[in-house]
């Protein structure tokens, strides 16, 4: 038996090819007899304004998860930092659960916890500030009350204003911060993490309190089309291909 990982999809109506993609995995996946849960550590949109409003082509990705949760294949959803709206609604509809920020499990016995990753980027001080904002539960009532035209707006300004700071800010600041990392692992207790968020996929092999860990992080969709296969022999990840 198997469990997979998957993260930072970023999919938009600008990049039909990626929706394409994630569609012929979901049913390659209901097709695997061996895949216990499938979990998307979150990033999956680019922007989600809300359950109320599918992106033009989206759709397509939203009833593919319906299919594949209706096959009898387990599908979990932990928030990112472009998708963090996503609500009770959307898991109505595609059978998916929601996880918490903080998500320990049991992978094939090993304790491990699951996080989108941002919250490891200590060091990006404005990104910290500006979620901590947009996840104040007033923020959300305030922003969900406008219409969906305003939304649309405020989500293409803060998406251009992230690009623009991005370009800017040195690439160990949109690192993890190794510190944060350890006393995490340490407050959970868990000798295994799993995220998504820096795009940047690997297999960390540490050393916490004197014991062996280690930190796989997912990549991204676009560039990398990275899956994490877990199982009773260990955790590998792979590279999907487009065509």
């Amino acid at each position: 038996m198997s469990t997979k990982f998957i993260a930072d999809l970023h999919l938009r109506p600008e990049q039909p090819d990626m929706v394409a993609l994630f569609v012929k995995f979901l049913h390659q996946q209901s097709q695997d007899s061996n895949l216990e849960a499938l979990y998307i550590l979150g990033d999956l949109f680019e922007a989600w304004i809300g359950d109320d409003f599918v992106p033009p082509g989206m759709d397509i990705a939203v009833n593919a998860i319906s299919q594949l949760t209706d096959s009898g294949i387990e599908v979990y959803f932990m928030h990112g930092n472009r998708d963090f709206l996503i609500g009770k609604d959307f898991a109505a509809q595609t059978g998916c659960q929601l996880l918490p920020e903080y998500h320990v499990m049991h992978l094939y016995g090993t304790p491990t916890l699951l996080m989108h990753g941002d919250l490891l980027c200590t060091d990006d001080v404005d990104y910290m500030n500006f979620r901590y904002m947009v996840r104040n539960p007033q923020w959300q009532k305030e922003f969900l009350s406008k219409s969906v035209p305003e939304r649309i707006a405020i989500a293409q300004s803060a998406r251009q204003e992230s690009q623009q700071k991005t370009q800017q800010l040195a690439s160990e600041i949109m690192d993890v911060n190794q510190d944060t990392v350890t006393q995490t692992m340490i407050k959970w207790q868990v000798p295994q993490l799993i995220h998504g968020h820096t795009h940047r996929p690997a297999i960390h092999e540490l050393t916490i309190e004197g014991s062996p860990a280690k930190r796989i992080v997912l990549g991204d969709w676009y560039e990398q089309g990275s899956v994490l296969v877990c199982s009773q022999q260990g955790c590998v990840l792979e590279t999907l291909h487009s065509n």
